[in-house]
C-alpha cells in the first residue's frame, strides 16, 4: 500500500528530529514551519519547554505578509538571528522538520548564519 505524503513527511520529520536530539544535546532547536503562504521559525529550548525567539512572515513590521518566497525566507532568517543575539544565543542547531533543505528553508538557514547565529 503507498504512503500519503503527509504520512511520508511526518516520518521524515520524526526521523530528523530524533537524529539532531541525539547529537545536539543542549542546545536551542530553530525550529521552522513552512506553509504555501508564509514561513516561520522558533528558536526552542526543548529542556525547559519554553520558545526563545521567533520571527515569521506574517509579522507586519517585516513586511512580508501573505509571501513565501526565497526573499522573505532570507528576511525572516536574519530577523531571527538578530533576535537570537539580543536574547544571548550564540548557537542552536537546525531543525527543518520533514521539509527538504533547499529553496526558501536553504535560504533562510543561509540568512540565519550571515546574521551571526551557529547553526
Amino acid at each position: 500500500m503507498a504512503n500519503s505524503k503527509r504520512t511520508l513527511f511526518l516520518k521524515r520529520r520524526l526521523r530528523v528530529r530524533n537524529k539532531l536530539r541525539k547529537v545536539n544535546a543542549g542546545r536551542p532547536r530553530l525550529s521552522v514551519h513552512r506553509s504555501n503562504k508564509n514561513i516561520s521559525v522558533q528558536l526552542i529550548d526543548d529542556a525547559q519547554g519554553i520558545t526563545l525567539a521567533s520571527a515569521s512572515s506574517l509579522e507586519k513590521d517585516l513586511g512580508l505578509v501573505g509571501k513565501n518566497n526565497v526573499e522573505a525566507a532570507a528576511k525572516v532568517g536574519a530577523a531571527i538571528a538578530e533576535r537570537a543575539k539580543k536574547a544571548g544565543i550564540e548557537e542552536a542547531y537546525f531543525d527543518r522538520g520533514g521539509f527538504l533543505f533547499h529553496g526558501k528553508v536553504k535560504a533562510l538557514a543561509d540568512a540565519a548564519r550571515e546574521g551571526g547565529l551557529k547553526i
